[in-house]
């Protein structure tokens, strides 16, 4: 279950949005100050949604009608399972961008292109009205054969097995990264803190990523910890997948930077990072070895797709668990309403990046839309109302009981817990929220 939770939170917000935040924000202090917001502000409210899952053992909106019948609350779940489905709904959307670049790489499509080349062979592919559509609907196809064998057999057989395989494919990468020409620059950018460069943004780009990586207030951590057993330590579950989380944000920027400061590429390239830049990067750095600039280019976007797909998996699962046990319908029946309306909404999103784009949702396409409502927010809302629920309306002694197992755990640290909770927790992710709409100066 671990690696079912760390599968949940690892995926596209540590492989693509975590280095090119990293190096939008200055390098090293970004990340120092991004492990205390995680310490600090993750961990707390992971430690929540491992509570509330395991003590209603039910999916998350069925979780606050047990925890707070008859009140208001149901409406924090039932947010969760609606940020889940439209999640998955564009998610599923890069995730199926990863399938292409694997066959691309595969046929050492990338050999000879120059910058621009990618730039515009990114562009055609993603504004295509077809292509891309068959990737969403083969990442979703497999993400629901994952769903529909259960916990035991499906979510968490795939996650023993693919979590270990995504780890592995991470050190080879690092170790080829490091073994670059003039690797230490990117390594001295990553691991040496410059805090001239500290400030608000940084601050606040540091919570966010913390919030959008650890995946809270969506519902996936809740829905999986209403499997653990009763015997199942919260705290330390929550700790291992926080730092399972990190260290695989870290070595995505180690493979990353020392490879694009090798070509002399600037790390701070954004979004375009991993589908225009990173290609070029492989290239270049490989250029007197081809067989090298293959192997490297493949395995990058086969770990990216892996990481996708432990994703989609949980954020798949939030939203079959509720219409299996609130609808009263068998799991495959949940499973397909769920994959088929993903695909319906993907499509649509798919498209508004290219022959829908005047179809627009107040001035934003499908996409943009359902990626500022989602991460924006609903997720910041999520989790603000989760430290509210633990730390002020569920009984105290409710919560000791959980965290600590009915007694049988010491919990040092409780006090603590509880004050994070009811004051630092949702101060700092109001400040999140009212950042992410513009609204701080």
């Amino acid at each position: 279950m671990i690696f079912a939770s760390a599968g949940s939170a690892v995926g596209l917000g540590n492989i693509w949005r975590f280095p090119y935040e990293t190096g939008q924000h200055g390098g090293a202090a970004f990340i120092l100050i991004y492990l205390i917001c995680v310490l600090v502000l993750g961990m707390p409210i992971m430690i929540s949604e491992f509570l509330i899952g395991r003590r209603s053992r039910a999916n998350t909106a069925g979780a606050y009608k047990v925890l707070a019948p008859r009140s208001p609350w149901r409406w924090v779940g039932f947010m969760g399972v609606l940020a889940g489905f439209l999640i998955l709904s564009y998610y599923s959307v890069v995730a199926g961008w990863t399938l292409e670049y694997i066959l691309e790489a595969g046929v050492n499509g990338f050999a000879g292109k120059s910058a621009e080349d990618f730039k515009g062979a990114f562009i055609a592919f993603s504004q295509s009205p077809a292509r891309p559509l068959v990737w969403l609907v083969a990442f979703l196809f497999m993400t629901h054969y994952v769903i529909v064998k259960g916990v035991k057999k499906g979510i968490e057989r795939f996650s023993k097995v693919m979590m270990p395989m995504l780890f592995m494919l991470i050190l080879v990468l690092v170790f080829c990264s490091l073994s670059l020409p003039n690797a230490d620059k990117g390594l001295e950018f990553l691991l040496y803190p410059d805090f001239s460069k500290v400030n608000s943004d940084v601050f606040l780009g540091a919570m966010g990523q913390a919030f959008f990586s650890l995946s809270l207030g969506m519902g996936c951590l809740c829905t999986y910890a209403s499997y653990f057993s009763k015997d199942t330590d919260l705290s330390k579950t929550a700790f291992s997948v926080g730092i399972i989380d990190t260290f695989v944000a870290i070595l995505a920027g180690l493979i990353i930077f020392p490879a694009a400061f090798s070509v002399g590429i600037s790390p701070d390239a954004g979004p375009s990072l991993i589908f225009i830049t990173l290609p070029n990067v492989f290239q270049q750095a490989f250029s007197g070895a081809s067989v090298l600039s293959y192997v490297f280019s493949l395995m990058f976007y086969v770990l990216l797709a892996l990481a996708a797909l432990t994703s989609t998996i949980s954020m798949h699962e939030v939203v079959t668990a509720f219409i299996h046990e609130e609808f009263h319908v068998s799991r495959i029946a949940a499973a397909r309403c769920v994959t088929g309306g993903c695909i319906v909404l993907g499509i649509l999103c798919s498209l508004s990046l290219g022959v829908l784009q005047q179809a627009q949702l107040f001035h934003l396409t499908f996409f943009d839309f359902f990626d500022f409502v989602t991460a924006k927010i609903m997720l910041p809302l999520g989790g603000m109302f989760i430290a509210l629920f633990t730390g002020w309306y569920l009984d105290r002694k409710l919560v000791k009981e959980e965290v600590s197992n009915g007694g049988t755990l010491k919990v040092l640290f409780f006090r603590l817990y509880i004050f994070i909770l009811r004051y630092i927790a949702p101060v700092a992710i109001a400040v999140i929220f009212i950042n992410e709409l513009g609204l701080l100066g």
